[in-house]
């Protein structure tokens, strides 16, 4: 059992049977009665994110959860397959448990594997990805204006805004968080 004193960004928890993660907390303390916790909360199931408030001193339990290396096999559908690269076990998720992630899932890509209750339910990619652009418009001679940019298809069929001087089949570095352009590969 974890505490509200024991709270901390990342920190994993269960509530009400379900697992999440804490994205932020603060202790506040009002002018008269005991100090609370406000929380930002996001379940590690659904990927919702929830905003409870706990009194000093409220216990709330350790979620069964483990992180295992993972390897991005191939997606069927709705469906994602990943490999465990030491035992060679695979594990399948859905496309609703991952999605934007999905957008930058690259065949081979190595991902770190959330488990709750033995069960593979989310995936955790680097924090950058590099990816070939199949489509965009050409520059023109003259469109230089400052930070000036144009939409670019990525491989995967994500869309980013790139500089304007890049060209189809270069390689660009993703931000796989937010999902903006980085550097030129």
């Amino acid at each position: 059992m974890y505490t509200t004193s024991d709270f901390k960004r990342g920190l994993r928890i269960e509530i009400d049977g379900q697992p999440y993660s804490i994205i932020e907390f603060e202790h506040h303390k009002p002018g008269k009665g005991a100090s609370i916790v406000r929380t930002k909360l996001r379940n590690l199931v659904t990927g919702q994110v929830v905003s409870p408030t706990f009194r000093s001193g409220d216990k709330v339990g350790r979620p069964d959860v483990e992180d295992k290396d993972g390897q991005f096999l191939f997606s069927s559908g709705e469906t994602f397959t990943f490999m465990d690269p030491q035992s060679y076990e695979q594990y399948e998720i859905h496309g609703d448990m991952l999605g934007d992630q999905a957008k930058f899932l690259v065949d081979g890509m190595h991902v770190s594997i959330l488990f709750y209750q033995g069960k593979a339910v989310s995936v955790e990619l680097p924090n950058s990805v590099v990816l070939q652009i199949v489509e965009t418009e050409p520059a023109v001679k003259g469109d230089t204006a400052t930070n000036a940019t144009k939409k670019a298809k990525l491989s995967t069929g994500h869309f980013v805004h790139v500089p304007l001087f890049m060209k189809e089949g270069e390689m660009v570095k993703v931000d796989t968080r937010s999902g903006e352009y980085i550097e030129r590969a």
